[in-house]
């Protein structure tokens, strides 16, 4: 019940679209911009599809719905109900404007990694690759998410990245400045998916599937607390902040995938508390 009404309260807080159907309504609460996730919730039992593609639905009808960074201007929803009737949707997100970043200082070996890294880099895809096959039960994402740390923020999601001058793929986060030492807690409940201590980019590194596979990761940790498995509950600490990696100090990245699309975090939270926290708290 505790988690339903805190459902019922994220819901509300988001942009609502209510369609009428055949077997009842169905809602989609969210961010309908690129980078932006949404939750629809309709008919227990009924089969939704976004664009051809199948996706999961819990027992009480709700549902994740992403949108990438480039997502086109329109999305087709379809619904099939239990009782054999059918509707389709036309979604409209809308687009954004992305900022261009440039990053000094960062060590060569990141920026063109030498020949003898490539095994490094090589392993770190495949147990990356490996984890996101996988979609947890539930759907703990709808319960709402918090800052896993409080700082400045000092990257933002979608920017086109230029390191030491020379471009790179867009950033797919957002960057939280704060100490080395500084708690980080899960910003909602879910399973650990992937729990390394030195990715060759990402240096330490977590992701945490929140259901269905809404999936949120942090980077450069400089301690893992957590192991591959493990259950946590959001404000739980499951490493600390640091400067590993690709990165050019201490600070949290902090990312967000859903089947493929890089979604945009700090779209489902709140404004940074104006006080920084030091022990991680929001």
């Amino acid at each position: 019940m505790r988690a339903r009404k805190r459902l019922f309260g994220f819901l509300a807080s988001f942009f609502l679209l209510s369609f009428p159907a055949a077997a009842g309504t169905l809602e989609i609460s969210g961010n309908m911009v690129q980078g932006g996730l949404a939750i629809g919730r309709t008919a227990p039992g009924a089969e939704v599809s976004l664009d051809g593609m199948m996706l999961d639905v819990d027992a009480d009808g709700i549902f994740a719905v992403g949108f990438d960074r480039d997502q086109k201007p329109a999305a087709k929803l379809r619904i099939s109900y239990p009782d054999g009737t059918a509707a389709e949707h036309e979604l409209v997100i809308a687009p954004r404007e992305w900022q261009i970043q440039r990053v000094e200082g960062v060590p060569q070996k990141y920026v063109s990694p030498p020949p003898e890294a490539m095994a490094a880099i090589a392993r770190a895809t495949k147990l990356k690759e490996e984890a996101r096959k996988t979609r947890a039960g539930g759907s703990r994402f709808a319960e709402g998410f918090i800052w896993p740390a409080t700082g400045p923020i000092s990257g933002v999601f979608g920017s086109q990245r230029y390191y030491n001058g020379e471009p790179r793929r867009p950033h797919y986060g957002v960057d939280v400045a704060a100490p080395t030492g500084t708690p980080i807690r899960a910003p909602a409940g879910g399973v650990v998916t992937l729990a390394e201590p030195d990715m060759y980019f990402e240096g330490g590194l977590v992701f945490l599937d929140h259901g269905q596979g809404v999936t949120t990761l942090t980077m450069h940790m400089s301690r893992v607390d957590v192991k591959k498995g493990d259950r946590v509950e959001q404000g739980d600490v499951i490493g600390a902040v640091g400067g590993t990696g690709r990165a050019t100090g201490p600070h949290l990245h902090w990312g967000m995938y859903w089947r493929g699309a890089w979604l945009d975090p700090q779209l489902l939270v709140g404004p940074m508390p104006k006080k920084t926290d030091a022990t991680g708290g929001n």
